[in-house]
């Protein structure tokens, strides 16, 4: 298999093809910084990252690549109970670690510090990794009991960033602007890596704000819904976008009054895409097909997708008709580490991946993901009722800004339907009608309780489950 992240002699260097929070490299440095860090870090068992919006993390993935060494890249603002779980499930014989603000130190983790060093070059050669072998441990947040790490191969990175560099049209010729953290799916693997694959130049811009996006002038960009609602709401910033390619958006839902703001202003229908942790990107719309606000697309190349009802049978492509969303492909992870129950629980008879969220398939194919069946399926009064649908149509009225729905214990209903708003000059009743004059009746939220904000994690996903709590 060719190197996941190739140096290319067809693709054109420069100072600044790989810039991180101002700070910019060629690409012939980086490597040769990564090489040299590989030098030092060659046959160990694991290698953890504190991963910041740096070059250095970069650079100290990029090493483990070259290396053969699994990558684990730890959130920089994690907690020690957190910080400790992930050194000690993943194996990690080191910590790599970019410096600057809230660096930790060999005391703190029981292990020893490697700083990564920028300025260092060596011209060393590696074997190349097999196909199967394991380039990056990610751990999951930890949901449901302590986060599990989630293996994922040098063949199913490459083959995922392939597929995706196909839905795309992403080539050397493009400019990748993002903010995300790098130690997630989106802003490390497809924000990075697929940048170093395709040999697109990279901006990350530090931080994810409006005027950094406005400022970098690239031609695709990635953000999560946080971001786009961000832009949207500056209206200066946006139109600066709208020389770019493709504005791409994951990791949730993209709430429709924000995809149509955005098409308002920069004159671009954002490109939508689902995936997991352990399934990397699936299903995405593509840069030459039809967007739809509220849906993900079809399967990219080489995915498969089903879905299936409560008793495990096929549910019907309709556009209407709910299940439990299951994939398989050459982008799925080789399971939990140290897990091996947690790996065959998510895995059917018939080697599908549960993904444990609910969707719909039109008879097209194109997916719309209703949300995770623990918290976004709700069962109401014999009806199946999914979170987005009825979150859609709160955002859908001008003094709504935000919407979590829930369904929460209900001695007659089973559950009923709960809805957190952040509004203005609305009341909770004037909603609850609004969306019963939308959608099904049934479907209308029994409560709706007024917030000042809702909680999310670092990738803008609302936190349910403190909500329900």
């Amino acid at each position: 298999m060719p190197p996941l992240v190739p140096v290319s002699a067809t693709v054109p260097d420069r100072p600044d093809a790989v810039v991180v929070d101002g700070i910019a490299m060629s690409r012939a440095d980086l490597f040769g910084a990564a090489t040299a860090m590989a030098d030092r870090i060659s046959g160990a068992s694991a290698v953890a990252v504190r991963a910041t919006a740096s070059l250095g993390t970069v650079a100290a993935t990029l090493a483990g690549l070259v290396a053969g060494v699994p990558v684990v890249p730890v959130p920089p603002d994690s907690g020690p109970l957190e910080r400790r779980h992930i050194l000690g499930d993943s194996g990690a014989a080191l910590l790599l670690e970019p410096g600057g603000t809230g660096a930790w130190t060999a005391d703190d983790l029981g292990l020893p510090v490697v700083p990564v060093d920028l300025t260092r070059r060596s011209a060393a050669t590696f074997p190349e990794p097999g196909p199967g072998s394991v380039a990056l441990t990610l751990y999951t947040s930890g949901t449901t009991g302590a986060p599990k790490g989630v293996l994922l191969s040098h063949a199913a990175l490459a083959a995922d960033l392939d597929a995706l560099a196909s839905a795309w049209a992403w080539t050397p010729d493009d400019v990748l602007v993002h903010g995300l953290p790098l130690f997630h799916v989106h802003g490390l693997v497809l924000g990075v890596l697929g940048a170093l694959r395709t040999g697109s130049r990279l901006v990350h811009t530090g931080r994810p704000t409006p005027a950094a996006y406005a400022k970098a002038r690239g031609s695709l960009y990635f953000g999560v819904p946080t971001v786009w609602s961000r832009v949207a709401e500056d209206p200066a910033a946006a139109r600066e976008l709208a020389s770019a390619r493709l504005l791409v958006s994951g990791s949730a839902p993209l709430p429709v009054p924000v995809f149509a703001r955005l098409a308002e202003l920069t004159g671009h229908r954002a490109v939508e895409r689902y995936g997991m942790t352990e399934t990397l990107i699936t299903v995405s719309t593509r840069a030459d097909g039809e967007r739809r606000a509220g849906w993900v697309g079809t399967p990219v190349d080489g995915v498969a997708t089903r879905l299936v009802g409560d008793d495990g049978t096929p549910v019907p492509h309709d556009g209407e008709t709910v299940g439990e969303l299951q994939v398989r492909g050459a982008t799925l992870f080789d399971g939990y580490l140290n897990r091996p129950d947690a790996t065959a629980e998510s895995l059917t008879p018939d080697g599908w991946f549960r993904t444990g969220d609910v969707a719909v398939v039109a008879p097209d194919g194109w997916h719309r993901i209703v949300g995770r069946a623990s918290t976004d399926l709700i069962k109401s009064g014999g009806y199946r009722v999914g979170a987005g649908e009825v979150e859609g149509a709160l955002l859908a009225h001008p003094a709504v800004r935000e919407a979590a729905v829930v369904g929460i214990p209900h001695a007659d209903l089973g559950q009923e339907i709960v809805a957190f708003v952040v509004a203005d000059g609305v009341t909770g009743p004037e909603l609850t009608d609004f969306v019963a004059r939308s959608l099904s009746v049934h479907k209308r939220p029994r409560r709706v309780l007024l917030r000042e904000d809702l909680p999310r994690n670092a990738m803008g996903k609302v936190q349910k489950r403190r909500l329900t709590e």
